[in-house]
């Protein structure tokens, strides 16, 4: 099974409630933590440095299959 890892960023506070940003997929955790540590010092991710999360996700699966309602 070949997994792919996926890196978000999160920024929470009062004034901007959640604003996700996925940063990229990557070929290996390794990769994914390489990017963060680019990124950390960058303006806006360096005020918000524990919003960085890295999931790994089986390719070629559904991650959503409960759907949605109003």
């Amino acid at each position: 099974m070949e997994i792919a890892y996926v890196l978000h960023h999160v920024r929470s506070d009062d004034v901007y409630a959640d604003h996700p940003k996925l940063i990229g997929v990557y070929s290996s955790p390794s990769r994914a933590e390489a990017a963060t540590k680019r990124l950390q010092d960058a303006p806006g991710f360096c005020d918000h440095p524990d919003g960085f999360t890295i999931d790994p996700y089986p390719i070629d699966e559904d991650h959503w299959r409960e759907g949605f309602g109003e």
